[in-house]
């Protein structure tokens, strides 16, 4: 009974919506809702993780022993399994990928339980230890709810992937009081159209966000840094030898993450992906403890130059003095960083790239300067605050391949554009190095693998969002292969108003051949040869075969432009299905153009 009420005035309200409020202006209230929602989204996942991370390294490792460095991962990633297994009893991916496979082969519908998955196994990952970060499960997070959202008020398909991207841009934007950077993050990452109709909602969704950010903390940002060394000219060619270095970082990130995904796949037993993950990173974490957790705290230490209290929490226990020892433990950092996260998510952690991108990148910057600095050969000191920033936007700008989001966030961190220079500069190269060997990002590179990567590319991403299966026609009558002619004409072409008959096997079902009309026309009204012709004399092959399972749209695009026909016969499991006609997959390419474009 209370379902049916609550069914009742959803309707209610609706109806009176559509009398009342225009769709542009509803969109914009669900904008303001989703950013909020997303906001409150952020801070609660940073808030839990934040509890849990300072309850155990501020309290019980101090204050008991260095050897839960490696204890506590392995523990965190089996409470994960465990809610995976027995709470959310549901398979879930990671973050930002998971949300663009819903946008690309769901229409952007994402389940119920994706509200609230991450929420409760990414802080146990990351609060316990886990090398990864918050950023992907709190955009995910956030486009679960917008999805949901937008289901329940009945809204179209392109207005939910709006509404997934303004999700997106208010976590963003929240998470580090970045609401331009957030705005070209959800446009970069998701394949936005940059319209103004799609611009306003991003806007309104990412100051949502940032209100919200003020509003539980205050000024405070993630990573508060004021600039002080400003840049000059001569330090132009050391911004691109830097660009060069991050790119080379990015392409090791990227293989490494792959390397390791790739590895864990082929493991099909989750018990030993844990074992094996959770060793693996707990080994890693108690010699290396500044890759605990996101690392924020590491970020800010070097930005300030306190590389004893970004370092001096080593196995050794050895005080940080030696310029040469800095510069050795922060390559160790770049270097074990990704492998550590990829044990993170190949153990079954929930997280994201985002963070450890920053990481790496920071560390390599400040690396590097401080390298140069210690070399001193030119006489010149860089400084390695400023390094240490641009390094983070260009492996950011190449594990992500979002350039633009990487030099605006960082502008934005800084509050001024100072380092609009060198950032552009440096991140321009790592971003054209890295995408000329790696086509694909990490977010993108399993949906590309795949054909279902929606990109910048209009055509292209219309064929993706459109469903083969909805294009098929059955209506046509099959014919098997020892038919005789007079069969053919009396259940075949008397019974058909299409001109085209599959003939396919009787047993199996499987497609031998087509007749067409025009193949029996000159012999069907000649009875004496009714009992002598077969179907297998008269059929012909098809001059192309779409197959359900494994061509998609684009390729089975490319089959009517070569073959010239009209109607092509469709597969599954190499079993007759039916028909697809090129003047419905015309007409729906349109109609599906038209939707996609449309704000």
């Amino acid at each position: 009974m209370p379902n049916t009420q609550n069914k009742s005035i959803l309707t209610r309200f609706l109806l009176w919506k559509t009398k009342h409020i225009p769709q542009r202006n509803f969109v914009y209230i669900l904008s303001i809702l989703v950013g909020l929602i997303a906001g409150l989204g952020a801070v609660t996942l940073k808030n839990l993780t934040h509890f849990i991370q300072h309850l155990l390294e501020a309290k019980v490792i101090s204050d008991y022993h260095h050897a839960f460095y490696f204890v506590f991962p392995i523990v965190g990633l089996t409470i994960t399994f465990l809610i995976k297994k027995y709470v959310i009893r549901h398979n879930f991916g990671h973050g930002i990928p998971s949300t663009l496979k819903a946008i690309a082969k769901k229409k952007g519908i994402m389940k119920q339980y994706q509200m609230f998955s991450a929420l409760l196994t990414a802080p146990f990952t990351v609060g316990f230890g886990g090398s990864v970060g918050l950023e992907g499960p709190t955009v995910s997070t956030a486009a679960a709810m917008s999805s949901n959202i937008s289901r329940l008020f009945h809204t179209n398909q392109s207005t939910r992937t709006l509404l997934i991207g303004c999700a997106s841009t208010g976590a963003i934007a929240c998470i580090f009081k970045a609401p331009i950077a957030a705005i070209v993050f959800a446009i970069e990452v998701f394949s936005l159209d940059l319209t103004l109709s799609s611009l306003l909602p991003l806007l309104i969704a990412s100051i949502s966000g940032v209100l919200l950010s003020y509003f539980f903390y205050g000024s405070d940002t993630i990573l508060p840094f004021q600039l002080e060394d400003k840049f000059s000219l001569n330090q132009v060619p050391y911004f691109a030898f830097l660009g060069i270095l991050t790119a080379l970082t990015s392409i090791y990130f990227t293989k490494v993450y792959k390397f390791f995904h790739d590895y864990f796949e082929r493991i099909s037993s989750p018990i030993k992906r844990l074992l094996i993950g959770g060793l693996g990173l707990g080994v890693i974490v108690f010699f290396i403890p500044p890759l605990y957790g996101e690392g924020f705290d590491v970020i800010n230490n070097v930005l300030k130059g306190n590389y004893n209290e970004a370092l001096d929490n080593n196995f050794m226990h050895i005080e940080i003095h030696n310029a040469w020892f800095i510069i050795s433990m922060l390559a160790g950092l770049v270097v074990f960083k990704i492998i550590a996260s990829a044990f993170t998510f190949g153990a079954g952690g929930i997280g994201g790239i985002f963070s450890p991108s920053l990481f790496m990148g920071s560390v390599l910057g400040c690396f590097f300067a401080k390298l140069i600095n210690t070399l001193n050969f030119l006489n010149f000191d860089l400084s390695e605050k400023n390094f240490t920033l641009v390094g983070m936007a260009g492996v950011l700008g190449g594990v992500l391949q979002a350039p633009l989001t990487a030099i605006f966030l960082i502008a934005e961190l800084t509050g001024g554009y100072k380092l609009f220079l060198p950032l552009m500069i440096t991140v321009a190269i790592c971003f054209a190095i890295t995408k000329y060997f790696l086509p694909y990002s990490v977010y993108s590179m399993e949906l590309a693998k795949t054909g279902d990567l929606i990109t910048h590319d209009k055509d292209q991403a219309v064929l993706t969002l459109m469903n083969l299966e909805s294009l098929i026609e059955k209506k046509f009558v099959p014919v098997h292969p020892q038919m005789n002619l007079g069969e053919i004409v009396h259940k075949a072409v008397i019974k058909s108003n299409r001109n085209i008959f599959p003939v396919v096997d009787l047993e199996t079902n499987a497609l031998e051949g087509i007749i067409l009309l025009d193949d029996i026309r000159p012999i069907m009204f000649n009875q004496e040869l009714y009992k002598e012709i077969l179907a297998e004399d008269v059929m012909q092959n098809a001059p192309a075969v779409i197959d359900l399972e494994n061509d998609r749209m684009s390729e089975v695009m490319q089959k009517f432009q070569d073959s010239s026909a009209w109607n092509l016969p469709v597969i599954s499991n190499q079993k007759y299905v039916g028909f697809i006609s090129k003047s419905k997959l015309l007409t729906a390419y349109r109609r599906k153009l038209i939707t996609f474009t449309q704000q």
